[in-house]
């Protein structure tokens, strides 16, 4: 019997259990409590968000919660930001998020919104006045004045994939689970309501007694017998020339080990999307780098799409992730694999989930690993350039500081040079990647570096690395309080462009538009922490050796205290792989009048 099978057992057991004793068992709990107790079970360890006076109730037994730490943030967006990069990195996890009515919630939207675009399992908890006041509707401060009460929630739903509007002791249990099941198994923000006189409401705790059925239900073994053998035919009938190509959904839809079994047990090439990046490990004799459409260096590109047949798992094909939509791969040779259904050549098959076929499919592989072995696979290395001139450059500056990369690292790249420019790096065994290629809102790293920095000191991971444009910076730049208070130690990497680099090459390359006030980023430190033994250093470096001398050195490296390096660069230098799509994106967007010189 699998691991997965025997979870699925126990779960049914419990809710039998919890059946028959009836949801009226157990000793009374206060619904706050109730929540945080199932938070608990799904290992969550912090909270993030801002007080208001509609959650502050509830903000007393977070506070006072033995396992839970609450992490107040400096705004709302920030906290969605970090509570996205929490979840990205203790992956079998949730982010959670606590704002207020209203003021609170509506300014953590983006950040939900994000989440939601790239499958990052976010429960967003917003304290609202209480029951009476949400029925009889008074004029209240954080309303629209017209009574329309329900208007938060309802933008919420745009960006949820289930809301719990909480108001009767008798539901709030049910609704609390539903909605936690609904994140879990989605991997996708839910909103839930918790009316300030709920919150110590008392309910009977038996339903804790069962754990919440997170696990997917196993697929319809008829269906999957027939798709494993159609796999297996196409496999034959493309001669064994197969590959690999893993995708963001791998590592949301938590198949990263069965892809890693996969990959390990059939010997077949694979490659990775750009948001699939750290799902295999990129040192891997049979990994043969990133696969982006149009943009793949020639060797990769030649090898993905000669491939008589590509087996893809968990692929979500965006604009910045297929090169602009530029896959040259037809349909006639993919299999599919997604986390609710698999897709064979044309035929669709709902409700076939990769979870459970991703291990049977590596069985049904396995036997042919002596010859897909020695298929051709590039090697993916990124050497320094031998370049003697002194101005750091993108060229330069990627190779050498994937030389300073170390195993279980977590980098964060923001959207733009830094996410563009990470891609032709191999990563270190063990290392988290972390970046919002989809959504792509700027400064979102920030906040999620805070996030992923305390999901990484939870596991027991390296050193929090983060990679920023100085305009992307500007716009959530106080979070860095946040995490010297909570005694992180990230490495910041501030690459000061003067201004927005991404867009220089997308439209406008001189306008004003595209430029920002320069700031003395080594001081934001000092600025950021009030306390009498200030902690941090800060450097600005201008050349390579400054650079190379700085990312040598022993105690730098230890990563000890958290750290700034302002990096010098050009206004207009960019990636290779950026500069090729905002050529492909520049033909897309009518930026100017038809007939009119861009």
């Amino acid at each position: 019997m699998s691991s997965d099978e025997i979870t699925l057992l126990k779960q049914k057991v419990g809710t039998l259990e919890q059946e028959a004793a009836g949801n009226n068992a157990g000793e009374p709990i206060f619904i706050g409590n109730y929540l945080l107790a199932r938070l608990e079970q799904l290992r969550v360890t912090h909270m993030f968000g801002v007080p208001g006076d509609f959650n502050l109730g509830f903000l007393d037994l977070v506070e006072d919660h033995k396992t839970i730490e609450w992490v107040g943030n400096c705004n709302e967006l920030n906290a969605a930001y970090a509570a996205d990069g929490y979840a990205r990195v203790k992956w079998r996890s949730i982010g959670v998020l606590l704002t207020t009515f209203g003021v609170g919630e509506l300014s953590a939207i983006n950040g939900l919104a994000g989440a939601f675009s790239e499958h990052v399992p976010i429960l967003h908890i917003v304290g609202v006045p209480s029951t009476m006041q949400l029925k009889t509707k008074p004029m209240l401060h954080h309303t629209l004045g017209d009574g329309r009460f329900d208007a938060y929630e309802k933008a919420a739903q745009q960006f949820t994939v289930a809301q719990a509007h909480l108001m009767s002791k008798e539901t709030v249990a049910a609704e609390i689970d539903r909605a936690l099941v609904a994140c879990v198994t989605s991997a996708r923000p839910v909103y839930l309501t918790l009316p300030t006189d709920l919150v110590y409401m008392s309910i009977p705790s038996g339903r804790l007694l069962a754990p919440l059925p997170v696990t997917p239900p196993p697929n319809d073994k008829d269906t999957q017998e027939f798709v494993l053998n159609e796999i297996l035919a196409l496999v034959k009938e493309a001669q064994g020339d197969a590959v690999i190509l893993v995708d963001a959904c791998a590592i949301r839809h938590h198949v990263i080990e069965e892809t890693r079994e996969l990959v390990e047990r059939s010997g077949f090439p694979v490659f990775s999307a750009p948001m699939g990046k750290g799902t295999v490990w990129e040192g891997h004799d049979r990994y043969g780098g990133i696969y982006v459409g149009s943009l793949t260096p020639e060797a990769i590109k030649e090898r993905v799409e000669k491939a008589k047949l590509i087996i893809s798992i968990g692929g979500l094909r965006s604009d910045f992730n297929t090169g602009n939509f530029t896959y040259s791969i037809p349909t006639m040779r993919t299999v599919e694999l997604h986390s609710d259904h698999t897709l064979v050549r044309f035929a669709h098959y709902p409700g076939l989930a990769m979870k459970t076929l991703l291990p049977a499919l590596t069985a049904r592989l396995a036997p042919l690993q002596p010859g897909a072995s020695q298929l051709p696979v590039p090697h993916f290395t990124a050497p320094i350039p031998d370049d003697p001139t002194p101005t750091i450059t993108h060229d330069w500056l990627w190779p050498r500081v994937g030389a300073f990369f170390r195993p279980h690292d977590v980098l964060v790249a923001e959207t733009g040079t830094s996410s563009f420019g990470i891609l032709d790096v191999p990563l270190p065994k063990g290392a988290t990647f972390v970046s919002q290629i989809l959504w792509g809102s700027i400064g979102w790293t920030v906040g999620s570096t805070l996030g992923a920095a305390l999901a990484a000191r939870d596991l027991g991971l390296g050193r929090t690395i983060l990679f920023i444009g100085d305009g992307s910076l500007q716009l959530t730049v106080q979070e860095i309080s946040t995490m010297i208070r909570s005694g992180l130690k990230p490495i910041l990497f501030v690459l000061n462009n003067s201004g927005y680099t991404i867009e220089r090459h997308l439209h406008g390359r001189e306008r004003k538009y595209n430029d920002i006030a320069n700031w003395k980023w080594t001081e934001l430190l000092s600025v950021f922490q009030g306390h009498a033994n200030p902690t941090g250093k800060s450097y600005t470096v201008h050349t390579k050796s400054e650079l190379s001398a700085l990312l040598d050195d022993s105690a730098f490296a230890s990563a000890s205290e958290i750290q700034l390096v302002e990096i010098m660069m050009d206004k207009f230098d960019a990636p290779r792989a950026l500069r090729r799509q905002a050529e492909l994106s520049g033909k897309s967007n009518a930026y100017v009048p038809v007939g009119q010189p861009a």
